[in-house]
C-alpha cells in the first residue's frame, strides 16, 4: 500500500500544470469501466456528465474522472482526457460508434495570481489530454500538483492529497481530493489539521489537535475574511474502492464518503463552495450490501478527510507575488 488512489489496482493516475497560468488537471483513468456516482453538497458546483450518473440513468460505467482548476473554463479538461481515451479505443459502444465517458468536476483558482489571458481557447484541453498521457499506477505527486496546483484555502495553500485504507473485511477504499475550500483544513492559524483523529503513522505531520480549544480557533475563517464574497473555492474529488457495488449502492458510498469533508474543512458545503465527490468501484471483491457498505463507507470517509489534510500538509506556494503561504513554510 502506497496510501495513494493508485493502491487501487485497475487505476491510473495523472496530472499537468501550466505554472504560468498558475493552474493544473488531473486524470483518473480506469482500465475497465467503472461503476460510478456522484455527490454534490456544495452551492456553487461546476460539473461535466453529472446527470449521465444520476441513478435513473441508463449509463452505469464510466472511463474517467477528471478533475481541473480554471472554473467553468477547466470543465474542457475531461474532453482532453476523451481524446487520450478515444485513442485507445476506449469508450461506451452503440453500434459502430464509441464514446469514451470521462465525468469531471472544476475548482476556481481564476485569482491566484496566474495569467489567465490565455486567449481565444483556455488551455484545459490540452492539459487533461497530457495528464491522461501521464496516467500510472505508480506513484503520483500530491500538494501543488495536478488539479490542485492553483489550490487555496481560508489560511494556507490548498493541494492535492490522496490516501488508502484495507476495511477490516479486507475491501480496498482510496480517495483523491483536489481542496480549494472556501474554509480552512488547519484549527484557527496553528499546525493543527482538522484531520488529526483519523491521521496514520504521521502522514501530515503527526501534531495532533490542541491541549483545549479556544473560542478564536472556532471562529469562522473564510477567503477575505467574513466581508468579503469568498468567491473562489471548491474541493473535488473521488473516492474508489474494489468492492462490487451497483451503481445505488456507489451514491450511497459517495454520500457516507462525503463526511470526510466535514471532518476536514471548516466550514464545509458553503454557498461558494461547490464541493463535488465521486465514487466508483472495479467490481473485484464481493461486499455484504448492508452492514458491510455501511463499514466501506465509514473507512472511506476517513480516508477522505486524510487525503484532504495530505493535499494541505504537502503542497507549496505558488511562485507569485502575494502568493499565499503553504502550511510547511510556517511549520515545516
Amino acid at each position: 500500500m502506497k496510501n495513494l488512489l493508485t493502491d487501487i489496482a485497475g487505476v491510473r493516475v495523472g496530472h499537468a500544470e501550466d505554472p504560468r497560468v498558475g493552474s493544473g488537471a488531473t486524470a483518473i483513468i480506469f482500465d475497465s469501466p467503472a461503476i460510478a456516482a456522484i455527490d454534490v453538497r456544495g452551492g456553487g458546483p461546476g460539473t461535466r456528465e453529472d446527470a449521465l450518473l444520476d441513478l435513473a440513468n441508463t449509463v452505469e460505467r464510466i472511463d474517467a474522472i477528471a478533475l481541473s482548476g480554471g472554473s467553468a473554463f477547466g470543465l474542457d479538461t475531461g474532453g482532453g482526457v476523451q481524446a487520450w481515451l478515444a485513442e485507445q479505443g476506449r469508450g461506451h459502444r452503440v453500434r459502430e460508434a464509441l464514446i469514451p465517458i470521462v465525468p469531471g468536476a472544476i475548482l476556481f483558482d481564476l485569482l491566484n495570481g496566474g495569467d489567465k489571458a490565455w486567449g481565444r481557447f483556455s488551455p484545459y484541453r490540452d492539459l487533461g489530454y497530457a495528464a491522461a498521457t501521464a496516467a500510472t499506477r505508480a506513484d503520483f505527486a500530491l500538494g501543488s500538483a495536478g488539479a490542485g496546483f492553483g489550490a487555496t484555502t481560508a489560511t494556507f495553500k490548498g493541494g492535492l492529497g490522496s490516501a488508502s485504507a484495507v476495511t477490516p473485511s479486507g475491501i480496498k477504499v482510496a480517495a483523491i481530493v483536489a481542496v480549494n475550500a472556501v474554509g480552512s483544513a488547519t484549527v484557527g492559524d496553528g499546525p493543527w489539521f482538522w484531520a488529526a483523529p483519523f491521521e496514520v503513522h504521521g502522514e501530515f505531520g503527526g501534531r495532533g489537535l490542541p491541549d483545549k480549544f479556544t473560542e478564536d480557533m472556532l471562529r469562522m475563517r473564510i477567503k477575505g475574511g467574513p466581508a468579503a464574497s469568498a468567491r473562489e473555492n471548491t474541493t473535488i474529488g473521488a473516492v474508489v474502492t474494489n468492492a462490487v457495488l451497483t451503481k445505488p449502492q456507489a451514491k450511497r458510498l459517495a454520500m457516507i464518503a462525503h463526511t470526510g469533508f466535514a471532518r476536514a474543512i471548516y466550514p464545509v458545503h458553503a454557498p461558494t463552495d461547490g464541493d463535488v465527490l465521486f465514487a466508483a468501484a472495479t467490481c473485484e471483491k464481493p461486499i455484504e450490501p448492508l452492514v458491510g457498505l455501511t463499514e466501506l463507507g465509514t473507512i472511506a470517509a476517513n480516508v477522505v478527510a486524510r487525503a484532504i489534510a495530505r493535499g494541505v500538509y504537502s503542497a507549496t506556494a505558488l511562485p507569485f507575488p502575494g502568493a499565499q503561504p503553504a502550511w510547511q513554510d510556517r511549520f515545516g
